[in-house]
């Protein structure tokens, strides 16, 4: 194998593909970056690969191959050297049992691992549509947020992807609050309709990747059909595929409410430093208590003989006055994903979920993210 590239095209391909790889591997091949530099089928490409049994990374990009080859390298240890190369093309070669880069004066050996022990990557499911890169990054990270991180309950780790025709919905819970995002997406047919259950932390981190690419292509079985069990992703020269969770999601649109008996809006700027500061004074799990009124809300924390902290807001009120209290952290990770200037809040009572949203493009449209906020009991 012989081949040459640019630095920065390197360095890119190979730290993209080395976020699979798995920190303690089962087996130490899949500690290996597969390595496929032109043959058949792409002459002038690379193709880069790691797999871990759950998820699998792919990534190709032009060279210029004098000789065709494959290889297994460490891959955290070349991420590392591709990283930190000097700014010139790089010179990649096989001698043996050995790969060694030349970039510049720098010159590297790796010892190489048995290709043949690698495991063969997943083949991607039928392809199923396709949506703007920096929309899918948007709405999955507005969603994940909510995901659950005990991983005694796979199922409440995951984001159930509903798909049906021209929409996508995305949701996650994690029993304390549920975000829900509504997003449309052009769909291969237009009565294709799948749900899947995907792990949070692999959406997250593969939607942020793959805003190179302008479209994200989505790649998953449709009811009953091939591809069972797996989702693939794929935009920018970059492919990813991913197992999906097994259980029963919650019926999460029965949790929604459909009536509230007030509204408050907020400036959410102001609001998020707000709670920032008065949640200083709150010990861990403790809530911020909510005071609204006609043309303020007041936010409170701490009790008795703790510190405390008191500070008043504007804000319209619609319905009757009311004193709710959140857990802190949650209500910000709400605040900062409703990508809204200004904050609305819909209530039922104050032991009921409120339901967190930003201000709908025109009023009586339907806001395309829900954030679902469970209260805190107020003692007394």
């Amino acid at each position: 194998m012989k081949f040459r590239i640019d630095r920065d095209a390197l360095a890119d391909a190979v730290a993209w593909t080395a976020r699979t790889l798995p920190v303690r591997p089962p087996v130490p091949v899949l500690a290996g970056m597969h390595i496929v530099a032109g043959g058949e089928e792409n002459s002038d490409r690379l193709k880069l690969s790691a797999f871990d049994y759950e998820v699998s990374a792919q990534v190709s990009t032009d060279i210029d191959v004098e000789e065709a080859g494959t290889a297994l390298v460490s891959g955290r240890l070349l991420a590392e050297i591709s990283r930190s190369l000097p700014p010139h093309p790089v010179e990649v070669t096989t001698d043996g049992a050995k790969v060694m880069l030349r970039c510049g004066s720098a010159k590297f050996t790796l010892l190489t691992m048995p290709v043949e022990d690698y495991p063969t990557l997943p083949e991607m499911p039928p392809a199923a549509g396709s949506v703007g890169s920096d929309e899918f990054a948007a709405a999955v990270s507005q969603v994940a947020i909510a995901a659950g991180k005990d991983d005694t309950i796979p199922m409440l780790t995951g984001v159930r992807v509903e798909i049906e025709g021209e929409t996508v919905t995305l949701a996650s819970t994690d029993r304390y609050r549920l975000a829900v995002r509504e997003l449309h997406w052009k769909p291969e047919r237009p009565d294709f309709s799948a749900v899947a259950l995907v792990p949070a932390r692999t959406l997250a981190d593969t939607a942020k990747s793959l805003t190179a690419g302008a479209e994200v292509s989505i790649a998953l079985g449709g009811a009953g059909g091939t591809g069972e069990g797996m989702i693939g992703f794929e935009g920018g020269g970059r492919r990813t595929t991913s197992r999906l969770l097994d259980g029963d999601f919650v019926k999460y649109r029965s949790l929604l409410p459909s009536e509230y008996a007030g509204l408050a809006e907020i400036q959410t700027a102001p609001f998020i430093e707000a709670v920032k500061r008065v949640s200083l004074v709150a010990e861990r799990n403790t809530p911020v208590r909510l005071s609204f009124s006609q043309g303020e809300v007041v936010l409170e924390a701490g009790t008795g003989d703790e510190a405390q902290a008191v500070e008043a807001l504007e804000a319209t009120l619609e319905g009757e006055d009311i004193d709710i209290a959140f857990n802190p952290g949650f209500l910000l990770d709400g605040l900062s994903a409703i990508g809204s200037d200004v904050a609305r809040l819909s209530f039922t009572t104050p032991t009921k979920p409120a339901v967190l949203t930003g201000k709908p493009p025109q009023d009586g449209e339907n806001p395309n993210y829900r954030y679902l906020i469970m209260p805190v009991r107020l003692s007394g």
